[in-house]
Protein backbone atom coordinates (compact mmCIF):
# COMPACT_ATOMS: atom_id res chain seq x y z
CA UNK A 1 0.00 0.00 0.00
CA UNK A 2 2.97 2.83 1.06
CA UNK A 3 4.67 1.62 -2.45
CA UNK A 4 1.51 2.28 -4.34
CA UNK A 5 0.81 5.86 -2.88
CA UNK A 6 5.30 6.44 -3.37
CA UNK A 7 4.61 5.28 -6.99
CA UNK A 8 1.64 7.76 -7.26
CA UNK A 9 3.82 10.79 -5.58
CA UNK A 10 6.25 10.25 -7.74
CA UNK A 11 4.24 10.07 -10.73
CA UNK A 12 2.33 13.09 -9.94
CA UNK A 13 5.47 14.86 -9.24
CA UNK A 14 6.57 13.96 -12.81
CA UNK A 15 3.36 15.03 -14.75
CA UNK A 16 3.55 18.47 -12.80
CA UNK A 17 7.58 18.82 -13.56
CA UNK A 18 6.51 18.07 -17.43
CA UNK A 19 4.04 20.47 -17.57
CA UNK A 20 5.92 23.29 -15.58
CA UNK A 21 8.01 22.88 -18.58
CA UNK A 22 4.94 24.67 -20.59
CA UNK A 23 4.64 27.60 -18.13
CA UNK A 24 6.23 30.72 -19.96
CA UNK A 25 9.57 31.87 -18.46
CA UNK A 26 9.30 34.93 -16.58
CA UNK A 27 11.21 37.72 -17.90
CA UNK A 28 13.10 40.32 -16.26
CA UNK A 29 11.60 44.13 -16.99
CA UNK A 30 13.22 47.66 -16.30
CA UNK A 31 11.78 50.57 -16.04
CA UNK A 32 12.20 53.84 -14.75
CA UNK A 33 10.42 55.32 -11.15
CA UNK A 34 9.53 59.13 -11.49
CA UNK A 35 11.75 61.13 -9.67
CA UNK A 36 10.04 62.88 -6.89
CA UNK A 37 12.88 64.36 -5.66
CA UNK A 38 12.01 66.78 -8.60
CA UNK A 39 8.82 68.03 -6.23
CA UNK A 40 9.99 70.26 -3.36
CA UNK A 41 8.23 72.94 -0.94
CA UNK A 42 7.42 76.26 -2.50
CA UNK A 43 9.68 78.48 -1.65
CA UNK A 44 9.25 80.70 1.44
CA UNK A 45 9.25 81.31 5.54
CA UNK A 46 8.64 78.17 6.92
CA UNK A 47 9.67 76.16 3.98
CA UNK A 48 13.10 75.12 6.32
CA UNK A 49 11.01 73.78 9.01
CA UNK A 50 9.06 71.30 6.91
CA UNK A 51 11.99 70.71 4.86
CA UNK A 52 13.34 69.47 8.15
CA UNK A 53 10.91 68.04 9.69
CA UNK A 54 8.65 66.12 7.59
CA UNK A 55 10.77 65.03 4.72
CA UNK A 56 11.91 62.62 7.20
CA UNK A 57 8.47 60.32 6.75
CA UNK A 58 6.71 62.25 3.72
CA UNK A 59 7.72 63.59 0.37
CA UNK A 60 7.31 67.17 -0.51
CA UNK A 61 4.64 65.69 -3.42
CA UNK A 62 2.55 64.08 -0.25
CA UNK A 63 2.15 67.42 1.63
CA UNK A 64 1.57 69.24 -1.90
CA UNK A 65 -0.98 67.29 -2.51
CA UNK A 66 -2.91 67.39 0.45
CA UNK A 67 -6.47 69.42 0.02
CA UNK A 68 -6.25 72.37 1.44
CA UNK A 69 -7.30 73.34 4.54
CA UNK A 70 -7.69 75.65 7.20
CA UNK A 71 -5.60 76.76 10.11
CA UNK A 72 -7.45 74.95 12.59
CA UNK A 73 -6.85 71.26 10.77
CA UNK A 74 -3.11 71.98 9.93
CA UNK A 75 -2.66 72.21 13.16
CA UNK A 76 -4.54 69.08 13.96
CA UNK A 77 -2.51 67.51 11.67
CA UNK A 78 0.43 68.55 12.81
CA UNK A 79 -0.38 68.17 16.52
CA UNK A 80 -1.36 64.26 15.09
CA UNK A 81 1.94 63.60 13.94
CA UNK A 82 3.39 64.91 17.14
CA UNK A 83 1.07 63.07 19.22
CA UNK A 84 0.02 59.82 17.77
CA UNK A 85 3.36 59.60 15.59
CA UNK A 86 6.21 60.72 17.72
CA UNK A 87 7.34 63.45 15.45
CA UNK A 88 10.20 65.15 17.02
CA UNK A 89 8.71 68.62 16.53
CA UNK A 90 9.18 71.10 18.33
CA UNK A 91 6.50 73.65 19.81
CA UNK A 92 8.12 76.87 17.82
CA UNK A 93 8.77 74.44 14.40
CA UNK A 94 5.05 73.36 15.04
CA UNK A 95 3.43 76.64 14.51
CA UNK A 96 5.61 77.88 11.82
CA UNK A 97 5.08 74.41 9.43
CA UNK A 98 1.35 75.03 10.85
CA UNK A 99 1.76 78.89 9.37
CA UNK A 100 3.63 77.47 6.32
CA UNK A 101 0.77 75.07 5.60
CA UNK A 102 -1.79 77.52 6.00
CA UNK A 103 -0.13 80.26 3.14
CA UNK A 104 0.52 77.41 0.66
CA UNK A 105 -2.10 74.90 0.83
CA UNK A 106 -4.77 76.75 3.03
CA UNK A 107 -8.41 76.83 2.49
CA UNK A 108 -9.19 79.62 -0.06
CA UNK A 109 -12.41 81.21 1.87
Amino acid sequence: MIRTYALAAVLLMAGAAAQAGDLKTLKKINFDMPDDSAITFPAGPGEEAISGNCLACHSADHVMNQPPMDREHWHEVVEKMIKAYKAPITEEDAATIVDYLVRVKGKKE
